[in-house]
Protein backbone atom coordinates (compact mmCIF):
# COMPACT_ATOMS: atom_id res chain seq x y z
CA UNK A 1 0.00 0.00 0.00
CA UNK A 2 1.45 3.63 -0.70
CA UNK A 3 1.56 6.06 1.74
CA UNK A 4 1.11 9.74 2.28
CA UNK A 5 5.08 10.78 2.30
CA UNK A 6 4.56 14.63 3.30
CA UNK A 7 3.51 15.95 6.89
CA UNK A 8 2.03 18.90 5.21
CA UNK A 9 -1.59 18.57 4.45
CA UNK A 10 -2.47 18.36 0.45
CA UNK A 11 -4.08 21.87 -1.05
CA UNK A 12 -6.08 21.78 -4.12
CA UNK A 13 -7.44 24.72 -5.67
CA UNK A 14 -10.16 23.87 -8.56
CA UNK A 15 -7.61 26.36 -10.65
CA UNK A 16 -5.31 23.33 -10.38
CA UNK A 17 -7.47 20.43 -10.39
CA UNK A 18 -9.27 21.75 -13.75
CA UNK A 19 -6.04 22.17 -14.83
CA UNK A 20 -5.05 18.81 -14.51
CA UNK A 21 -8.23 17.52 -15.38
CA UNK A 22 -7.97 18.77 -18.67
CA UNK A 23 -4.46 17.54 -19.33
CA UNK A 24 -5.82 14.19 -18.14
CA UNK A 25 -8.81 14.55 -20.47
CA UNK A 26 -6.42 15.03 -23.61
CA UNK A 27 -4.47 12.21 -23.00
CA UNK A 28 -6.36 9.41 -21.35
CA UNK A 29 -6.94 7.17 -24.32
CA UNK A 30 -2.96 7.06 -24.97
CA UNK A 31 -1.49 5.42 -22.02
CA UNK A 32 2.19 6.23 -23.66
CA UNK A 33 1.48 9.51 -22.73
CA UNK A 34 1.89 8.74 -18.53
CA UNK A 35 5.13 10.66 -17.84
CA UNK A 36 4.01 13.56 -19.69
CA UNK A 37 1.11 13.96 -17.65
CA UNK A 38 2.71 13.32 -14.48
CA UNK A 39 5.48 16.16 -15.57
CA UNK A 40 2.31 18.86 -16.30
CA UNK A 41 1.26 17.34 -12.84
CA UNK A 42 4.40 18.29 -10.96
CA UNK A 43 4.30 22.14 -12.62
CA UNK A 44 1.16 22.60 -11.88
CA UNK A 45 1.17 21.34 -8.02
CA UNK A 46 5.47 21.75 -7.44
CA UNK A 47 5.44 17.92 -6.68
CA UNK A 48 3.25 14.97 -6.79
CA UNK A 49 1.75 14.35 -3.61
CA UNK A 50 -0.45 10.69 -3.02
CA UNK A 51 -4.11 12.84 -4.34
CA UNK A 52 -2.76 14.11 -7.35
CA UNK A 53 -0.96 10.28 -8.20
CA UNK A 54 -4.26 9.01 -7.31
CA UNK A 55 -5.74 11.12 -9.86
CA UNK A 56 -4.09 10.93 -12.84
CA UNK A 57 -4.16 7.03 -11.97
CA UNK A 58 -7.81 7.05 -12.39
CA UNK A 59 -7.65 9.37 -14.96
CA UNK A 60 -5.55 7.50 -17.54
CA UNK A 61 -6.69 4.09 -16.06
CA UNK A 62 -3.28 2.67 -14.99
CA UNK A 63 -2.85 0.98 -11.60
CA UNK A 64 -1.72 3.44 -9.05
CA UNK A 65 1.32 1.87 -8.25
CA UNK A 66 2.56 2.73 -11.91
CA UNK A 67 2.44 5.99 -11.40
CA UNK A 68 4.10 5.99 -8.17
CA UNK A 69 6.52 3.79 -9.70
CA UNK A 70 7.56 6.10 -12.49
CA UNK A 71 7.80 8.84 -9.67
CA UNK A 72 9.85 7.28 -7.35
CA UNK A 73 11.97 6.21 -10.81
CA UNK A 74 12.67 9.07 -11.91
CA UNK A 75 14.74 11.72 -10.12
CA UNK A 76 12.78 14.71 -11.93
CA UNK A 77 9.79 13.88 -9.79
CA UNK A 78 9.04 14.94 -6.09
CA UNK A 79 6.78 12.74 -3.72
CA UNK A 80 7.27 15.84 -1.17
CA UNK A 81 6.77 19.78 -1.66
CA UNK A 82 9.68 21.36 -1.78
CA UNK A 83 10.40 24.62 0.95
CA UNK A 84 11.21 28.05 -0.13
CA UNK A 85 14.89 27.07 0.69
CA UNK A 86 15.49 23.50 -1.07
CA UNK A 87 18.82 22.65 0.85
CA UNK A 88 20.29 19.57 -1.35
CA UNK A 89 23.20 17.73 0.31
CA UNK A 90 25.09 15.75 -2.66
CA UNK A 91 26.33 11.88 -1.38
CA UNK A 92 28.14 10.86 -4.21
CA UNK A 93 31.04 9.20 -3.82
CA UNK A 94 33.73 11.60 -3.02
CA UNK A 95 31.37 13.79 -0.89
CA UNK A 96 29.89 11.09 1.34
CA UNK A 97 33.27 9.67 1.97
CA UNK A 98 33.95 13.31 3.69
CA UNK A 99 31.70 13.59 5.99
CA UNK A 100 28.68 14.39 3.31
CA UNK A 101 26.19 12.84 5.96
CA UNK A 102 27.22 13.71 9.10
CA UNK A 103 26.54 17.08 6.86
CA UNK A 104 22.88 15.90 5.81
CA UNK A 105 22.22 14.53 9.88
CA UNK A 106 22.92 17.58 11.24
CA UNK A 107 20.86 19.49 9.05
CA UNK A 108 18.26 17.56 9.78
CA UNK A 109 18.79 17.65 13.49
CA UNK A 110 18.54 21.73 13.35
CA UNK A 111 15.37 21.33 10.80
CA UNK A 112 13.54 18.59 12.61
CA UNK A 113 12.36 17.07 9.29
CA UNK A 114 14.05 13.96 7.46
CA UNK A 115 15.63 14.10 4.10
CA UNK A 116 13.03 14.51 1.28
CA UNK A 117 10.55 16.80 3.85
CA UNK A 118 9.87 19.72 4.35
CA UNK A 119 9.16 21.68 7.24
CA UNK A 120 6.00 22.17 8.29
CA UNK A 121 6.06 26.20 7.46
CA UNK A 122 7.36 25.64 3.79
CA UNK A 123 10.07 27.54 4.48
CA UNK A 124 13.16 24.87 3.77
CA UNK A 125 13.12 21.11 2.90
CA UNK A 126 15.71 18.58 1.99
CA UNK A 127 16.82 16.68 -0.30
CA UNK A 128 19.75 13.70 -0.58
CA UNK A 129 21.07 13.84 -3.56
CA UNK A 130 23.79 12.35 -5.84
CA UNK A 131 26.91 13.45 -7.42
CA UNK A 132 26.22 17.35 -8.13
CA UNK A 133 29.93 18.04 -10.25
CA UNK A 134 31.57 19.24 -7.66
CA UNK A 135 33.29 17.17 -6.35
CA UNK A 136 37.04 19.12 -6.09
CA UNK A 137 34.55 21.17 -3.44
CA UNK A 138 33.25 17.61 -1.63
CA UNK A 139 31.44 17.60 1.17
CA UNK A 140 28.64 19.98 -0.97
CA UNK A 141 25.42 21.40 -0.35
CA UNK A 142 23.30 23.86 -2.45
CA UNK A 143 20.48 26.51 -0.75
CA UNK A 144 18.54 26.49 -4.04
CA UNK A 145 21.45 27.64 -6.40
CA UNK A 146 23.86 28.61 -4.01
CA UNK A 147 26.31 26.39 -3.23
CA UNK A 148 28.42 25.76 -0.50
CA UNK A 149 31.16 23.34 -0.36
CA UNK A 150 34.45 22.07 1.77
CA UNK A 151 32.17 22.15 4.53
CA UNK A 152 31.30 20.02 7.73
CA UNK A 153 28.80 19.60 10.28
CA UNK A 154 29.60 22.25 12.03
CA UNK A 155 29.11 24.63 9.57
CA UNK A 156 25.44 23.52 9.39
CA UNK A 157 24.28 26.16 12.12
CA UNK A 158 25.86 29.48 10.01
CA UNK A 159 24.28 28.16 6.59
CA UNK A 160 20.99 28.00 8.19
CA UNK A 161 21.18 31.14 9.66
CA UNK A 162 21.80 32.97 6.24
CA UNK A 163 18.30 31.79 5.32
CA UNK A 164 16.18 32.98 7.94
Amino acid sequence: MLKKISKIPFTDTPEQHDELMAIIAECKDDKSMLMHVMQEAQRIYGYLPFEVQLTIANGMDVPLEKVYGVATFYAQFSLSPKGKYNISVCLGTACYVKGAQEILDEICAQLGIEAEECTEDGKYSVTACRCIGACGLAPVLTVNDDVYGRLVAADVKDILAKYQ
